[in-house]
C-alpha cells in the first residue's frame, strides 16, 4: 500500500513576519511550501501558496510570490491533472491559488470552514470563489488507499495533516501544525518523556501526536520550514 506515492515538494514564496509576531526583537523571513503527492489513483496538492491580499495585509507580510502554475510545471504537472486540493488551514498563505481549480474537490475541516467564514479571519475572495467545491471533513479520514487526513488542530481550529503510508516509511505533511521542524522535536520529545515517566513539570504537547505516533513517521514536513523533522533512529 502507497509503494507507488510520491512527494515533491514546491517553493511558492515567501513572506516576512513581522517582530510583533515573532516573539522577538527580529522580523522573520519564512518559506511558503506546498506539497504535490503522486498516487496511484491521482494527484493530491496539499496547500496551494499565497494569495492575493488587502493593502494592509500586503504591507504588514510583505509577501513574495512564486506563481503556483510555474511550480508545477517544473514537477511536469499542470493545473487540469490535479485530482483533490487539501489545504492545511485556510489562511491567505495557505489557500491562496485555490481560485485557480475551481471545480476541483477542496478537503477541509468543516469547523475550518465554518471559521474562514465567518470573517476576520483569512481573505474571504479565496474561501468563497466562482467553481470553489469543498468536501467537509468531521475529523479523520482515510480518503484514498494509505492516505489519511488528522485534524491537528491548534494554529487554527480546523488544521489538518496530510498522512501518507509510503513503501520505505509514513510521511506526514504537517502544514503549519508546527512552525518548524524543531518545534515539532521539542514536542515530540516531550511526549516521549511523559510516557517514560518523568517527573512534571514537563512541556505540554498536542494531543493528537499520539495518534500520528501510530503512523510510526519517518519523515514530516512543514509549509513554513524546509527543513524535514526524522526520528533520532533514522539510517543516513
Amino acid at each position: 500500500m502507497g509503494k507507488n506515492t510520491a512527494v515533491h515538494r514546491l517553493d511558492l514564496g515567501y513572506f516576512v513576519r513581522p517582530a510583533s509576531e515573532t516573539g522577538s526583537t527580529q522580523p522573520r523571513v519564512e518559506s511558503v511550501l506546498a506539497y504535490l503527492v503522486q498516487h496511484g489513483q491521482g494527484l493530491i496538492l496539499f496547500d496551494t501558496g499565497i494569495g492575493s491580499a488587502d493593502s494592509q495585509t500586503e504591507a504588514h507580510y510583505r509577501p513574495r510570490r512564486r506563481a503556483l502554475q510555474e511550480a508545477l510545471s517544473v514537477a511536469g504537472v499542470a493545473l487540469s491533472d490535479i485530482s483533490l486540493v487539501v489545504n492545511c488551514h485556510l489562511h491567505f498563505d495557505h489557500c491562496g491559488g485555490n481560485p485557480l481549480l475551481g471545480g476541483k474537490p477542496i478537503l477541509v475541516q468543516e469547523v475550518e470552514l465554518a471559521t474562514a467564514r465567518r470573517g476576520n479571519y483569512t481573505i474571504d475572495e479565496l474561501v468563497d470563489f466562482p467553481g470553489a467545491s469543498y468536501e467537509e471533513l468531521t475529523g479523520e479520514t482515510e480518503i484514498w488507499p494509505g492516505v489519511w487526513i488528522i485534524p491537528t488542530p491548534g494554529h487554527t481550529p480546523g488544521h489538518q495533516s496530510l498522512v501518507l503510508q509510503q513503501g520505505d516509511g509514513t510521511v506526514i505533511l504537517a502544514g503549519q501544525a508546527h512552525d518548524f521542524a524543531s518545534q515539532f522535536a521539542s514536542a515530540q520529545l516531550a511526549r516521549q518523556a511523559a510516557l517514560h515517566g518523568v517527573e512534571q513539570p514537563l512541556p505540554d504537547y498536542e494531543h493528537w501526536l499520539e495518534r500520528l505516533a501510530e503512523f510510526d513517521p519517518r519523515r514530516v514536513l512543514f509549509a513554513h520550514d524546509c527543513s524535514i523533522w526524522e526520528p533520532s533512529h533514522s539510517n543516513f
